[in-house]
């Protein structure tokens, strides 16, 4: 049976299942046994209906696939059906909390006790393919789904509140720079800015808090990266979604039982640099693989794309300069910034506001001036907070520098266009 067949088999079955029987309303309450006998016996009653043969070894494969991506959620289903809920955090079988519209909020939600919630996390772990596993002995785990939600759970003894599950849904409404811009998550001009700046291979790190959008932007800027281009993303959970066919995905792994294994950040980007890369993207900077990334730029694999944690674009380069001190080289803190401050070309920030909207707060150009020995930022494009409505709406407004980047000589080189008068 060919690939298509098979897809096409499994489809009927699946519109079988919803359509001609009662799945939809008892698999929250089925064990995975129940469930794949259920889906069994309905590929037996649509066979027999439509004459249709299916030898044994494809219908263990259907069954395994339609048990495991129909996963049961229990009482979260309406959540992850909502596409206006963007995080699922439950603390404990009593307490399950949402964000909803960029605002947290208490639901009525329960589960029975911790052991069915506990049921429900193992459930949706088995469900995304991954190896890896939580229990008492490893009691924490980040994992992806199948549709690229992002999970973290953390157990007893770690936790004393019972098991913590939080699902942070991925977000397909967010798929083009015109959505980020009809999301007000950033202006047309600024738009266009980065686009250029990921065709002229700028080098940029992306910064800010948790849920702020980061990952969201990185996805869609990267669509704008040219398809004949050999693409390698680093990431300890899965996130990223790139469009391009040539794309290489790597994922660090965590030590086994007995503290071995390990496969770090940093081991995989060193691994990179011999693939051939000609972008690297990773995931998330958190320590000492911000030199590695620091050294690839500075030999020349420009166009390189980071993530990092920070509150502003001065804490995100201080924070920079704290992980390279970390990494034990050998050099003060200003030649640390001067390293800095020559690889990186672009720092974009993003915020979540208080009215639940997600914005590019700053765009700021990272540069070393010669003549003074100190590193600069350089704010391109602001956000300017002017007022909160009696909506609670966030009423502001972007303001554009217009003097040339310290990089502007990279869209001159790589022939990359920007509107005439952009930039003085």
């Amino acid at each position: 049976m060919s690939s298509f067949e098979h897809d096409e088999i499994k489809a009927r079955i699946h519109h079988y299942l919803v359509s001609k029987t009662n799945f939809l309303e008892v698999k929250d309450n089925m064990q995975g046994d129940e469930m794949r006998a259920f889906v069994n016996t309905a590929i037996d009653n649509l066979c027999q209906d439509a004459k249709l043969i299916i030898t044994k070894e494809e219908r263990l494969a259907i069954v395994r696939e339609l048990a495991s991506s129909i996963v049961s959620v229990g009482p979260l289903r309406p959540f992850i059906e909502d596409p206006a809920v963007t995080e699922i955090m439950v603390n404990g079988h009593k307490s399950v909390y949402i964000q909803r519209a960029g605002k947290i909020e208490k639901t009525a939600v329960k589960f029975p006790d911790n052991t069915n919630l506990m049921h429900t996390i193992q459930k949706i772990l088995a469900a995304s393919g991954t190896s890896r596993r939580v229990d008492e002995s490893s009691p924490y785990v980040d994992f992806s789904m199948a549709d690229g939600s992002r999970v973290n759970v953390i157990l007893p003894p770690c936790s004393l509140l019972g098991p913590i599950l939080t699902v942070r849904k991925f977000s397909r409404e967010l798929a083009t720079i015109d959505d980020l811009i009809q999301h007000n998550t950033l202006n047309k001009q600024m738009a266009v800015f980065l686009t250029a700046a990921i065709k002229a291979k700028l080098n940029i790190v992306f910064c800010g808090s948790t849920g702020c959008g980061k990952t969201t932007m990185l996805n869609v800027l990267s669509s704008h990266i040219p398809g004949h281009e050999r693409i390698i993303t680093i990431e300890d959970t899965s996130e990223l979604r790139l469009m391009q066919e040539h794309v290489v995905s790597l994922q660090a792994k965590p030590a086994n039982m007995e503290g071995k294994g390990e496969v770090t950040i940093r081991d995989l980007f060193v691994n990179s640099l011999r693939m051939r890369p000609d972008r690297i993207i990773i995931g998330e900077v958190r320590g000492q693989e911000i030199l590695d990334l620091v050294q690839s730029i500075s030999s020349g694999h420009s166009g390189s794309l980071a993530i990092v944690h920070a509150d502003s674009p001065q804490e995100c380069f201080n924070r920079m300069v704290t992980m390279m001190l970390m990494s034990g080289i050998r050099l003060n803190g200003q030649e640390i910034q001067k390293q800095l401050a020559t690889s990186v070309d672009l720092l974009v920030y993003l915020e979540l506001y208080m009215d639940g909207v997600r914005r590019v707060a700053n765009i700021t150009d990272l540069w070393f001036d010669k003549a003074t020995g100190t590193s600069t930022l350089n704010d391109i494009f602001t956000y300017k907070q002017e007022k909160i409505d009696e909506q609670g709406r966030v009423i502001g407004s972007w303001t554009q520098n217009k003097q040339k980047p310290s990089f502007y000589d990279k869209f001159v080189k790589r022939n990359v266009q920007l509107p005439q008068e952009f930039f003085q």
